[in-house]
């Protein structure tokens, strides 16, 4: 079930809004300021946001710049104002569509409904290609990683390295297997190669390289990559 927040500080419209929401099956989370919105977005996974461009403590155009600085999820813009200079400002700032009031309900359900079709088809093709664990995100497309959003700068060696232990998780491998993995060469058998590496990846991945969370030494065996 799909989970929309009505940001708006016309009662009514919320109301109207939510009706319609409910009733085609959606869970649904109601603001009427800016502020309040922003508060909502920040506790709550959301699936879509219909936001109100006209709104008091912060207008929409400054929550969708919030937003977007952290998610991508869908935004549907509503406002009272006519003009093509409107829509374009809130096209530009990363809006998915746009309706003006008055508006038609059964419109803004058609609205909601194409933009959490294309989200979900979307988001299923980043997952085949996306693997996760914890604060830590592989794209196996962009062949880049992500701690917290920001991506680590890794060289082509660590970054087979940790492809192979995130693909891998909570399996032991020898030194000698995960050299294999990495440079797709017969081990040669100098173990320092695989060490320094390990080391060089747990400072860029783990809080505490110290005291590593994700790839962990397993005495006499090799080394392991715990992650859900």
């Amino acid at each position: 079930m799909s989970s929309i927040l009505i940001a708006d500080d016309e009662k009514e419209i919320v109301e109207l809004i939510d009706f319609y929401m409910k009733n085609n099956g959606y869970t649904t989370y109601s603001a009427f300021s800016g502020r309040e919105a922003l508060e909502i977005f920040e506790k709550e996974q959301l699936d879509l946001i219909i936001l109100d461009i006209m709104m008091p403590q912060l207008d929409g155009k400054e929550v969708l710049k919030k937003i977007r600085e952290k998610d991508n999820v869908p935004v549907i813009f509503l406002s009272a104002k006519g003009e093509d200079i409107d829509k374009i400002d809130g096209l530009f700032l990363g809006a998915d569509d746009y309706l003006s009031k008055p508006f038609n309900p059964m419109e803004l359900i058609a609205r909601v409904n194409a933009l959490l079709r294309r989200s979900d088809i979307v988001n299923n093709k980043q997952n085949e290609n996306t693997i996760t664990s914890g604060y830590l995100l592989l794209d196996q497309t962009a062949c880049k990683l992500y701690r917290d959003n920001s991506e680590l700068q890794l060289t082509s060696f660590e970054y087979k390295l940790i492809r192979f232990f995130m693909k891998n998780k909570n399996k032991v491998f020898t030194k000698g297997q995960l050299y294999e993995a990495a440079w797709g060469e017969c081990y040669l058998g100098d173990e320092r190669i695989i060490m320094v590496y390990i080391s060089k990846l747990r400072e860029k991945i783990e809080v505490n390289p110290k005291e590593p969370k994700f790839i962990k030494t397993i005495r006499g065996l090799g080394y392991i990559f715990e992650g859900n």
